[in-house]
């Protein structure tokens, strides 16, 4: 029986994929952040057991060597949060947390594991966003986190090549995970955060982004859909570097892909409602000959 760690998976997509390897036949190791959520994975399926795991808390991650079996055949890094709000007014102590958690912890948790990924020439599995490829207005700090953690895991993938360790990212569009869900609170939480000023400033933009996230409800995708992609990650015979996950994800990237990045950028504004003056007279207008702008 194939065992594999799942970090994050007491709610959303961690326990979707939980719950569908468990399905599969693998003895699956469910990282919760607390006891009631460990009991009502374990209530569902024998073959997942819980394990006591703050991915931000030293203690936690390096007391998984004591939790974990002799062999491990799957890491899913799925742990994450997100920062919501403009990058002039995210605090350094939100910055911090968000890249504590999207990507310190990440690697901390796959440092530990990796001795036992070593000798089973195991796979490893990040699940990142489209935000990890492309910037989104008011999710500055989220997406950020991303790219770092996409470069993490492209490192990892180079350098775990001696030991065949497979490594792959999953990028998922809007999901309907229970923090997709309350987004609407999420951006309220940032707005009274503010000052006034800032307030003031950035009313188009959070007005745009609760607009932006009420039009996208309808397009997310469950979380089980992702867990698909990470099953396939995992039984690929010779796995992807990046796997999308949804076709929301998957028109997000084609459109980055083809436009200008000018373009790209006055369409991302008039979609979220932020729209300059240059972008209402046209993104097309002709640059200056050897202005530079991509």
């Amino acid at each position: 029986m194939r065992t594999a760690l799942i970090t994050g998976a007491g709610r959303g997509i961690g326990e979707a994929v939980t719950r569908r390897l468990a399905r599969a036949g693998w003895a699956v190791l469910a990282g919760v952040r607390d006891e009631a959520s460990g009991e009502r994975l374990r209530a569902k399926d024998e073959r997942i057991v819980p394990v006591q795991l703050d991915i931000t808390d030293e203690a936690d991650v390096a007391g998984l060597a004591r939790q974990l079996p002799d062999r491990l055949d799957a890491l899913v890094n799925n742990a994450g949060i997100g920062v919501l709000g403009p990058l002039e007014a995210v605090s350094p102590d939100h910055l911090r947390r968000q890249f504590d958690v999207n990507v310190v912890g990440q690697v901390a948790v796959t440092q530990a594991v990796l001795p036992l990924l070593r000798t089973a020439r195991g796979r490893i599995v990040f699940i990142s966003s489209t935000g990890g490829r492309t910037a989104i207005p008011m999710e500055g700090a989220y997406c950020a986190s991303k790219f770092a953690l996409e470069g993490v895991a492209d490192a990892f993938r180079l350098e775990l090549r001696p030991w065949r360790i497979r490594v792959s990212i999953v990028e998922p569009g809007p999901t309907s995970t229970e923090s997709w869900r309350d987004v609407q609170k999420m951006i309220d939480g940032f707005d009274d955060q503010m000052t006034p000023s800032q307030r003031d400033l950035y009313s188009r933009h959070t007005a745009g982004l609760r607009s932006v996230a009420a039009r996208l409800q309808s397009q997310a995708i469950p979380p089980d859909a992702v867990a698909r992609v990470v099953e396939r990650a995992l039984n690929a015979r010779n796995p992807r570097a990046r796997y999308l996950a949804g076709v929301p994800a998957h028109v997000m990237i084609a459109m980055t892909k083809v436009l200008p990045t000018r373009v790209g950028d006055a369409v991302g504004a008039r979609i979220s409602g932020i729209s300059s003056a240059d972008d209402r007279a046209g993104a097309g207008t002709r640059r200056p000959a050897g202005s530079g702008e991509p």
